[in-house]
């Protein structure tokens, strides 16, 4: 079954993003995931609040894959750069209908 992460990014600083980039892309590759959107190109059609600068959908092959992504200890000092470096907030889906 797979598993989204739905992120809203704001950065309060951009410090971080040079030394994130890279290793995040290694990292989520080697977890077996796949970016599907990392845009600032969004707009919201329903609801209030404010709006992330950044937007990232990110595949995953199972949940297991993408905890084993989140605790990577070689992703944990860029969790914690992002974390401290932004207004972060990561929402895993499960890729299931349930209310079909």
């Amino acid at each position: 079954m797979a598993y989204y992460s739905v992120l809203a990014v704001t950065p309060t600083t951009e410090d971080w993003i040079p030394a994130y980039i890279g290793p995040a892309n290694a990292l989520v590759a080697k977890h077996g995931g796949r970016y599907i959107a990392r845009t600032s190109s969004h707009e919201r059609l329903e609801g209030e609040g404010e709006d992330a600068a950044l937007r990232i959908i990110i595949e995953w092959p199972s949940k297991e894959a993408a905890k084993a992504f989140m605790g990577d200890p070689e992703y944990v000092p860029h969790l914690k750069a992002r974390t401290e470096g932004s207004d972060s907030h990561h929402f895993l889906i499960e890729g299931k209908d349930d209310l079909a």
